[in-house]
């Protein structure tokens, strides 16, 4: 399986192509859309997600709403369109980088000091693409009992200590929030601090968690590194603009305990075959999930525009200049659930069709089938 995405952040749309999905599987637009929606609301978003309305197209891949097979395309049209690919646009060029952007580093790897010709791509506007593969991918594990979840745990110092059973839960208590957070006294707080620092021309960041339920044990892969499911969740993750750490379980937490009193035990029952009381792996060991929930987090940095900017220097005088002010968030983390929900769904698909198949919605229902059969029977 391969995703391809293409597009600027001003142009035309965003466009997506994915590889390798298999035959007979229905597939809904609406469901796409209504991901895209929750990817472009939240406390603190900026006024660009109030001018576009993010809507997917299923362009090819389908007949009557089910895969044939071939690749599938996807088309997410910008209504914010500036630049254009056969005529030339009104904008000035921009040549003082951003610090916390791609800005310098692109236009030093690419030798341009036009820093637009930079920031077009490497813009977050590029996830929208992403979501809408993602959300493609979980309406095909859907068809296995694999769900997903996020919700927010803190924007800045504010953090919230509830913790959920299930992905269920998670989707129940995150319905109605301005923040994707089950914790409605610590949205509070976190909607006043990002109102605090709109009114101080600052950003924030904050951390995410991330849960996948119905995955069955034995999914990815310890004979190869770049096969194991949590390398490429963490791979995936990382992708995601402004994210800069990624933890499985306990994480870091692991590190200051002792091994003896954050394993997790194991243990058997002729009703639930083999178990854990505990998930402090976060539902992988060995990069193979265990079958417990897969937990994750992530750590996404404070929105590296500012309305009152940094320090930076003019790439054609050299000297000492104020980073442009871009429009964007003051906080995007209630963006972040979603898009790392989607890539989660990308890199589990991926396993997931590695361990059952590729060809036909059926025929990996067949496989997938006689594995379980073939896990009760280990019992």
């Amino acid at each position: 399986m391969r995703i391809l995405t293409a597009g600027e952040s001003h142009g035309a749309c965003n466009i997506a192509i994915i590889e390798g999905f298999p035959k007979g599987v229905r597939l809904e637009e609406s469901i796409i859309n209504k991901d895209l929606l929750r990817r472009m609301h939240g406390a603190g978003r900026g006024k660009r997600m109030a001018l576009e309305q993010d809507q997917a197209k299923i362009i090819a891949g389908l007949r009557n709403k089910f895969s044939l097979g071939s690749p599938i395309a996807l088309l997410i049209a910008n209504k914010d369109n500036q630049i254009f690919s056969q005529k030339k646009d009104l904008l000035k060029s921009l040549n003082v980088p951003r610090p916390a952007h791609a800005d310098l580093s692109g236009s030093l790897k690419y030798q341009e000091k036009d820093i637009r010709n930079i920031l077009e791509r490497a813009s977050a506007r590029e996830t929208v693409a992403r979501v809408a593969c993602g959300s493609v991918c979980k309406q095909f594990l859907s068809n296995f009992g694999i769900s997903f979840a996020s919700f927010t745990v803190s924007v800045g110092q504010v953090y919230s200590g509830c913790k959920p059973k299930n992905t269920a839960e998670i989707l129940s208590k995150t319905k109605k929030s301005k923040l994707n957070c089950i914790d409605p006294l610590a949205e509070e707080k976190m909607i006043d601090l990002i109102n605090e620092c709109a009114d101080s021309h600052d950003t924030l960041g904050g951390i995410v968690e991330l849960w996948i339920d119905g995955l069955v044990a034995g999914i990815g892969n310890m004979m190869h590194f770049d096969r194991r499911l949590d390398a490429k969740l963490a791979s995936g993750l990382m992708s995601i603009p402004a994210v800069k750490g990624v933890e499985v379980g306990l994480g870091f937490d692991y590190a200051k305990q002792r091994g003896s009193k954050s394993h997790d035990a194991i243990y058997y029952s002729s009703s639930k075959g083999f178990y854990r009381k505990t998930n402090n792996s976060g539902g992988i060991e060995g990069g193979l999930s265990t079958g417990e929930p897969v937990v994750l987090r992530l750590a996404m940095k404070p929105i590296a525009t500012l309305t009152k900017p940094l320090e930076s220097v003019n790439m054609v005088t050299k000297r000492k200049a104020k980073a442009p002010s871009v429009r964007s968030d003051t906080c995007a983390i209630a963006a972040l659930g979603p898009i790392s929900e989607s890539m989660a769904a990308i890199s589990v698909f991926d396993s997931f069709l590695e361990k059952f198949g590729s060809d036909s919605l059926k025929e990996i229902q067949r496989s997938y089938l006689q594995y379980k059969r073939n896990i009760h029977r280990f019992k």
